[in-house]
């Protein structure tokens, strides 16, 4: 199979409503515009096939838009140092979600670009004769696909983008008419999905692309999402009015069986896909594009180019680069050790900024709450997940930062040396009694620890228990950190933008979507029950490689061990606490939570101490979660272009907003 990075000529056509012209798109060169002839010709439906990959750069990894994803679950709040992006989206006081703040907005005039170049591709690529139907199915899956993050963030969305229903337009519209939910999905995602499950081929024709199983994935996440709206268990309110009535004549339970049956479809005949053998080995840098991937966003550092952004500078956050990781890394860099063994002599910077996968560059945007590190992540001893994800222990590094220093004294006025812990968020609460904290930043007299980080005898390194994270210090997430392999004996890059992928699609995902059917009543097959289904991939978690709170190898296999402690009936509570361990902080949570409705039964309420250093006393936050919230607001620069009365544009606009 050929290899290649994949890029982008432009991110559409001629602009699709004004709502899209009002959007930055795909500004990578060489930059031509797609002509209304041009997908009648083999270089044009080459060339809007692979802008369709390279629009995913603005969509995943885009941090605003991470934000959005995250920030307000059970798994993330704002941090200390959040801005108005990032205050709003937790919906405790800091603000209110409105039509000009949410940062939705980025997926908006993105995603219908591509959809209109979907279309062109479609209406036209057949009349070519030189173009297999196989490509003319990735067209199809990428316009089911951005209509698929559409519904589920704003409800029912415009299907006429001025030309008709599902056609290439040519000329710039200032009106539109949202169709309903269920035509959203019915005359759009399904029949495009099934088309690309036919006509896709079972290995991507470059690495990468679109493929029958990445098909199979997302029409069985559409039939899952289309039954829990059709169930609606909680009575959330639906916009464009709609009644929960399905126009094929199916019910809920259907869909249920039907995502179930596509799923495990998948899982049977996977073509080259599958499970990568641990956790560990699924997000270490390197080691993104592996067999269990279905689709990312690419980036890469042997490219300026084919990156998609600069390699070696700060690019901004908007201009589709790979960024989320800063917004969920603190500063680090204020972690102090001393120059003398009395613990005088200055505050030397111990851990330096570093283009490293557990460091990277720290923007201290969102804060894990503690109740995802005490409760969500409670086995961290058989389960590798939690030493996965996170990044929990901070080492020394100073001498590639310049400091010439060949020892450190740290807590306990204990001698550090590069590479030992100068700073370690403990596992649990157990010696949370008898470490000794400072009432600030430092210890009265001392020039070392600077974040308010505790001592526990006989230990050098500082130490904070879970329960006492804050906005400020926390651990970061190390699944999705900076991963560069050019930093050469130094720090290398740490402020330019990541240039590893960001994932998108797992074929893990296909054991949970038919675990949730399953557990919502589809009838399920020999071998493949809920708890089956779930225990393939915790048995995959409870294998070990390494470990990196100890940055030693470690193989050692707890998958019996897991699968035993797996409770013997499974519900929804605990798929969605499965899910969470195994893609926390991916982007995937306000999405899981807003489907099962469970938003705010898991996300109302949470823990987590304040923002000054030094602070260790939990606060219980309560959140205003409104049923209307489960939709996102229609960006404001789309309703003020639209050419409407003042009602009209009112009766657009999603209802609270």
């Amino acid at each position: 199979m050929k290899r290649i990075h994949i890029t982008s000529y432009l991110a559409t056509a001629l602009m699709t409503l004004v709502m899209v012209s009002c959007t930055k798109i795909l500004e990578e060169e060489p930059r031509h515009i797609f002509e209304p002839g041009f997908f009648t010709t083999e270089k044009g439906v080459y060339g809007g096939l692979t802008s369709m990959y390279a629009h995913l750069r603005w969509i995943y990894g885009q941090p605003y838009y991470y934000n959005t994803l995250e920030t307000g679950t059970d798994e993330y709040t704002y941090g200390q140092s959040a801005d108005g992006n990032f205050l709003v989206m937790d919906i405790s006081g800091q603000g209110e979600i409105t039509p000009a703040d949410s940062r939705s907005d980025a997926i908006w005039g993105v995603t219908f670009s591509n959809i209109n170049t979907a279309s062109g591709i479609i209406e036209n690529a057949e009349s070519v004769g030189t173009i297999p139907t196989a490509l003319i199915a990735e067209a199809r899956f990428f316009r089911a696909f951005d209509y698929f993050l559409l519904v589920q963030t704003f409800g029912g969305v415009p299907l006429d983008l001025g030309a008709g229903e599902l056609m290439f337009n040519t000329s710039a519209s200032t009106t539109s008419v949202r169709n309903t939910v269920p035509e959203v999905y019915t005359k759009a995602i399904f029949p495009d999905l099934l088309t690309a499950v036919n006509d896709l081929p079972v290995a991507g024709r470059v690495t990468g692309g679109a493929t029958k199983t990445l098909a199979r994935l997302y029409l069985a996440k559409a039939y899952l999402t289309y039954a829990w709206w059709l169930e609606n268990p909680n009575n959330i309110p639906t916009y464009p009015e709609a009644a929960r009535v399905d126009p094929d004549g199916h019910d809920a339970q259907w869909y249920f069986q039907q995502a179930y049956n596509i799923a495990t479809q998948a899982i049977d005949d996977p073509g080259p896909f599958g499970l990568v053998e641990t956790f560990y080995d699924l997000h270490v840098g390197g080691n993104d594009r592996n067999n269990e991937m279905l689709l990312y966003a690419d980036h890469t550092q042997d490219s300026e180019f084919y990156n998609g952004t600069c390699i070696n500078c700060f690019a901004g956050t908007d201009a589709g680069g790979n960024a989320a990781a800063w917004m969920v890394t603190w500063n680090y860099t204020e972690i102090k050790s001393a120059a003398n063994p009395d613990g005088t002599g200055g505050g030397v910077v111990s851990v330096e900024r570093e283009a490293a996968q557990a460091l990277g560059r720290p923007w201290t945007r969102m804060a894990p709450t503690i109740g995802a590190i005490e409760n969500t992540f409670a086995d961290k001893t058989l389960d590798s997940r939690y030493d996965g994800t996170f990044a929990t222990v901070y080492r020394g590094n100073w001498p590639k930062g310049g400091t010439t220093n060949t020892v450190l004294y740290n807590a306990n006025d204990l001698p550090v040396y590069p590479e030992d812990a100068i700073l370690t968020f403990l596992d649990d609460e157990s010696q949370a009694g008898d470490i000794v904290y400072p009432t600030g930043a430092n210890f009265p007299g001392k020039d070392y620890s600077g974040v308010g980080a505790g001592v526990l005898p006989g230990r050098s390194d500082f130490v904070i228990s879970p329960r006492g994270i804050g906005r400020r210090v926390f651990p970061g997430l190390w699944k999705i950190g900076t991963y560069r392999t050019d930093n050469g004996s130094g720090v290398g890059q740490p402020n330019a933008n990541l240039t590893r992928p960001f994932k998108v699609a797992k074929f893990s995902e296909l054991y949970f979507v038919a675990a949730e059917a399953a557990v919502k009543g589809a009838s399920t097959v020999a071998g493949k029950n809920a708890r089956e289904l779930i225990n393939v991939v915790r048995a995959r978690a409870g294998k070990w490689r390494w470990h990196n709170n100890g940055n030693v190898g470690k193989i050692e296999d707890n998958s019996a061990a897991m699968v035993v402690a797996t409770p013997a009936t499974i519900d929804i509570n605990y798929i969605l606490a499965e899910l969470s361990r195994e893609y926390f902080g991916e982007g995937y949570r306000w999405f899981d939570l807003i489907r099962t409705q469970k938003w705010n039964a898991l996300a109302t309420t949470y823990e987590i101490c304040g923002a000054n250093f030094g602070d260790h006393t939990p606060q219980t936050i309560t959140r205003s979660i409104q049923p209307y919230h489960y939709l996102r607001p229609i960006p404001r620069d789309q309703i003020d272009a639209l050419e409407m009365s003042a009602a009209e544009k009112q009766a657009y606009q999603n209802p609270g907003y």
